[in-house]
C-alpha cells in the first residue's frame, strides 16, 4: 500500500510539474490599436518601449504587436475594438469618448486643473485609478495612465484673440472638456484626428487648432499657416490611457499581469521625461528659426470667461451625474492639497529666480 500511495504521489508531482512547465512555456500574442499613425513621435515611442520591456521582461512569453491608425483604419475606434475584443490592448486618450461616458473625459486633464506631478499624484495614490476603474468596469475594459505631455499649448490660430467676440463662431479643433467651454462662449468646437489637421487648417475647414506643444507641433507644420501661438489653460496635464481588455487580462497568468502594469507605469513616465525634453529643445527652434511665429498668452478677460464657464459646466455635470459628482469632488479635494504643496515648492522656487535675475 505505501509503494502505491508514494507512486501516486510522484505521479501527482510529475503532473503538476509538466503542467507548471507548460504555463510558464505559453507564449501570449496580443495586439494593440493606436489612434496615432505608424512611427508617431512621443506617443508612438510609448507604445513601443512599452510593448519591448513586456517581451524582455517576460522572457519572450508575452509578445504585444502594434497596429497603428493606417492599419486598423480607425484612429478614434480604439474604445470599440477593446471593449469588443478585436484588440487585447489600445493607446488613446480618456477624453475622445466622452460621447459614449462624460466621465471618461475627466481621466486625461481639465482645463485649469492639476500639473502632471499633482495628477499622478492623484492616480496613483489619490484614489484617481480606482475611480477609472469603476467607470471602464462597465465596458469590460482596463484603463491605465499611458504617458503624459505636461502642460500643452493652447493652440495654433490665423488671427490673434483679442477679446471675447474673436471666439464667437470659431472653428476650433480641440476635444474633450475645453471644447465644452469654448462652445459656452460661442465657439464651434470639433475633435479631428491627428492625420488631418494640417489639411484641415490649410483647408480653412477650421479656423484654428490645438495639438500638442512644441514637443510635436513644430513637426506638424501648423507654423506655416497659423502664426498666433498661444499658452495653454485647457490642459495643463494631458494623460494618454493604456486600454485593456479584461477577459484577455484574466487570461493571463499573474506574473505576466504584472509584467504588464510594470511596463505600462514606466513607459508612461517616460513618455513624460521624453515630452519635457522635445518640448524644450523645439521651443527654441521656434523661437529662433521662425520669427513669424507671435507666441501670446490670452487676454485676462478672455481667461477669466473661460475660467468662469469652465466652472459652471462642472457645476452643471455634477449636478446631473452622480458619478461625475464623485470623480470632481475626488479631483477637487485632493488638487487643493496637491497645489498648496506646488506653491510652497515649484511656485515659491521660480518666484526666487525671477527676482534674483530681475535684481541682476
Amino acid at each position: 500500500m505505501k509503494s502505491k500511495l508514494k507512486l501516486i504521489l510522484a505521479l501527482l508531482l510529475t503532473a503538476c510539474f509538466s503542467t507548471t512547465l507548460v504555463a510558464a512555456d505559453k507564449v501570449y500574442q496580443w495586439r494593440l490599436a493606436e489612434t496615432w499613425g505608424p512611427n508617431f513621435p512621443i506617443f508612438g515611442d510609448t507604445t513601443k518601449n512599452m510593448a519591448k520591456m513586456v517581451k524582455e521582461m517576460s522572457n519572450g512569453r508575452l509578445i504585444i504587436r502594434i497596429d497603428s491608425s493606417n492599419r486598423h483604419k480607425s484612429a478614434l475606434g480604439i474604445f470599440d475594438f477593446v471593449k469588443n475584443g478585436q484588440y487585447q490592448m489600445g493607446h488613446s486618450a480618456s477624453y475622445y469618448w466622452k460621447g459614449k461616458n462624460i466621465n471618461t473625459m475627466f481621466f486625461t486633464t481639465l482645463p485649469f486643473g492639476m500639473t502632471t506631478p499633482e495628477q499622478y499624484g492623484w492616480f496613483y495614490y489619490g484614489g484617481g485609478q480606482e475611480l477609472m476603474k469603476e467607470v471602464y468596469d462597465q465596458y469590460g475594459i482596463l484603463s491605465f495612465p499611458g504617458g503624459n505631455t505636461g502642460n500643452q499649448m493652447g493652440g495654433w490660430f490665423r488671427k490673434e484673440i483679442n477679446s471675447l467676440e474673436d471666439l464667437k463662431g470659431l472653428k476650433m479643433r480641440i476635444p474633450g472638456f475645453a471644447g465644452e467651454v469654448l462652445a459656452e462662449l460661442g465657439a464651434k468646437p470639433t475633435n479631428i484626428a491627428s492625420g488631418e489637421l494640417y489639411t484641415s487648417l490649410e483647408r480653412n475647414t477650421i479656423d484654428a487648432l490645438e495639438w500638442v506643444g512644441p514637443s510635436l507641433d513644430l513637426r506638424m507644420g501648423f507654423h506655416k499657416i497659423a502664426p498666433y501661438y498661444y499658452t495653454g489653460w485647457h490642459e495643463p496635464a494631458t494623460e494618454l490611457q493604456f486600454m485593456v481588455n479584461q477577459k484577455a487580462y484574466n487570461s493571463l497568468p499573474a506574473d505576466l499581469q504584472n509584467i504588464l502594469k510594470v511596463a505600462m507605469k514606466a513607459s508612461a513616465y517616460d513618455m513624460y521625461s521624453q515630452s519635457m525634453y522635445e518640448s524644450a529643445l523645439n521651443l527654441a527652434t521656434i523661437q529662433t528659426e521662425y520669427p513669424n511665429v507671435k507666441i501670446k498668452t490670452f487676454p485676462e478677460p478672455v481667461m477669466q470667461a473661460l475660467k468662469q464657464a469652465n466652472k459652471k459646466l462642472l457645476a452643471e455635470f455634477s449636478a446631473k451625474d452622480p458619478m461625475s459628482k464623485k470623480i470632481l469632488d475626488s479631483i477637487h479635494s485632493y488638487s487643493k492639497k496637491a497645489r498648496a504643496w506646488t506653491n510652497f515648492s515649484d511656485r515659491a522656487y521660480l518666484d526666487s529666480l525671477d527676482k534674483i535675475d530681475t535684481n541682476k
